[in-house]
């Protein structure tokens, strides 16, 4: 057994016995650290300190399928490799790649198998070199796995340890209360050599979820999170995190076993020799999502989920005020910690995070322009009954296609204004692939697939792709050269680390602007985004532009001085002015 220090064992007993208290904490925290650090491993003296040395100005993700892109002759994941390679050096430094295991449904979320590489994809050398030249991050699907798996088809046979893997209830159960975000019934009858079982199913009928009442599952996971690490992973995504504990008669989500999961997690990252980042991913209203933080004991990085919705509701209504309003509300990221800010992704734009921050007169008309652009909405059950929309499916560039008052001619403009609002936030941008390539809807994939996400899950031919990318009229052209250039001048700029100072501007309501400054307050940026279509003139001395400097547009390279007549930004323009070149 490796040696471990008192202070991680009295961590992980204390967190063992608040998640198990009936089972021997000493003897499970042995058991967790014979889990995560296997022989030839161990564990830091002392645990990592919380800061912010993890992250800075230059980090940036790309978010992708690892067969985004393909051409029928080459591995998916080479493919890709060299597409980060060629096009991303100096833009992002981390790619997260989504599941990339093998699966039967919902594109890489219903896992057969944790610890290979799905081979349409490549193989695990393919993914460690992507890990050598970029920070790698990877999905653990720790809710569920597929109900064509291995280990499911052994909870059938009821092969031990797998015949206690999974959730198991009773039709007479009360799961009225029960927060999903699909439509399909709970419970599955499933048909086991012992007889008829009911299973619990949060999100597919093929998606089984685990039962973490059984310590050894928990233990599994944490072997399957060595694995990926020792395969070059430092970034891992706890997906679907807040269903992983569930009891009949309650929600189900965010419950208090699960939260010190999260926790025990954070202890095991926190004692790794690898630098180690916990994502948390849960697509919920403000209040539950930053629960996530814990008191900075839990998840590194949370995602912004209100951020797609707003940002989108912003450009289409050329009303920035409840982006604002949301934004100055909002806490900055504890110490130890980072938002992951974000406008698009695999799932389309995720409308739960939204609730209590836009009328709901708004997010239907907000819906009703989206569709028009070509946009679908997929729903959810409510708790007692009803449905509502979970989320709209549609690629980001496609929703910039027109807005309120119809279409027009600013799309690509639009769309460059969404992305830089995402750069300037506090936190860590990151871009789905399909973002960065300004792909528009896959109308053709939904209907071949019969799965709205697919409107957003298209598949490139890479050379027709490199093709597009070499014309510099085509919108994948316009869009990635303008991203990567604002990106690398963002990675030059010490006040857009990810917890530099934050202060959201009172100015006009169809600009949303920032100031940022530097942690060591050697620079400030003035970040103005005009959500608008107009002509946007802001008054002398709407900035505080501090006297004796020289200030400077980093975007259009203007200058400015402290006692100029105002500033003026063009339709969808955005400004970053800084004192500091």
């Amino acid at each position: 057994m490796p040696e471990t220090s008192t202070a991680l064992h009295q961590r992980l007993r204390r967190l063992l016995f608040a998640i198990y208290p009936e089972q021997d904490p000493d003897a499970l925290a042995r058991q967790v650290v014979e889990a995560f650090w296997p022989e030839g491993h161990s564990a830091r003296k002392r645990a990592r300190k919380a800061g912010n040395t993890l992250w800075s100005q230059r980090d940036g993700i790309l978010i992708t399928y690892g067969d985004s892109l393909i051409d029928g002759v080459y591995k998916p994941l080479d493919l890709l490799r060299d597409f980060l390679v060629e096009h991303m050096s100096g833009v992002v430094n981390g790619v997260h790649i989504l599941p990339f295991f093998p699966f039967t449904s919902d594109d890489g979320f219903a896992v057969t198998d944790y610890r290979k590489v799905n081979p349409t994809l490549g193989d695990w050398p393919d993914i460690t070199r992507i890990g050598e030249a970029f920070h790698l991050m990877s999905d653990l699907v720790l809710n569920h796995v597929s109900s064509q798996g291995t280990w499911f088809n052994a909870y059938r046979q009821r092969q031990a340890p797998y015949d206690r893997f999974f959730y198991e209830a009773s039709p007479e159960d009360d799961v009225s209360t029960v927060v999903r975000p699909r439509t399909t019934p709970l419970l599955q009858e499933i048909e086991t050599l012992d007889g008829i079982r009911h299973v619990w199913c949060t999100f597919s009928h093929d998606q089984v979820d685990l039962d973490f009442r059984n310590p050894e599952v928990l233990l599994e996971i944490i072997r399957i999170i060595r694995l990926h690490v020792e395969m070059g992973v430092r970034i891992v995504r706890l997906d679907a995190v807040a269903f992983v504990w569930k009891e009949p008669g309650t929600p189900s989500i965010h419950l208090p076993q699960t939260h010190a999961i999260v926790q025990l997690l954070r202890v095991l990252s926190d004692f790794a020799a690898e630098p180690l980042i916990l994502l948390t991913e849960t697509n919920v209203p403000k209040a539950e999502n930053l629960s996530y933080f814990g008191q900075c004991n839990e998840a590194h990085w949370i995602y912004n989920f209100p951020l797609p919705p707003l940002i989108l509701h912003a450009l289409l209504s050329g009303d920035a005020r409840y982006l604002l309003g949301w934004q100055r509300a909002m806490p900055p990221a504890p110490h130890g910690c980072a938002y992951l800010n974000f406008s698009a992704s695999h799932d389309g734009i995720g409308m739960r995070p939204a609730e209590g921050l836009l009328p709901e007169d708004e997010v239907a008309r907000m819906i009703e322009t989206v569709k028009l652009s070509g946009g679908l909405a997929s729903m959810r059950s409510l708790p007692g009954g009803g449905e509502s929309v979970y989320e709209l499916n549609t690629t980001y560039f496609s929703a910039m296609a027109r807005t309120y008052a119809g279409e027009d001619a600013h799309q690509v403009a639009r769309f460059l204004c969404s992305q830089t609002i995402v750069m300037s936030l506090e936190g860590i941008p990151a871009f789905y692939i399909h973002a960065m390539l300004a792909t528009p809807n896959d109308l053709e994939g939904v209907e071949r697939r019969g799965m709205n996400r697919a409107i957003n899950r298209h598949r490139w031919d890479y050379p027709s792709l490199q093709e597009k990318l070499a014309d510099p009229a085509s919108d994948q052209a316009r869009v990635m050269a303008a991203l990567s250039e604002r990106m690398r001048l963002r990675a030059q700029q010490p006040a857009f680390h990810p917890n530099a100072t934050q202060f959201t501007l009172h100015l006009d309501d169809r600009v949303f602007g920032l100031w940022r400054q530097a942690l060591d307050r050697s620079q400030s940026i003035f970040a103005l985004h005009n959500v608008s279509g107009d002509r946007v003139d802001l008054p002398s001395g709407a900035l505080n532009l501090i006297a004796d400097e020289t200030w400077v547009d980093l975007l259009s390279g203007e200058e400015l001085t402290p006692d100029q007549t105002g500033v003026s930004l063009d339709p969808y323009q955005c400004r970053w002015i800084t004192n500091r070149r």
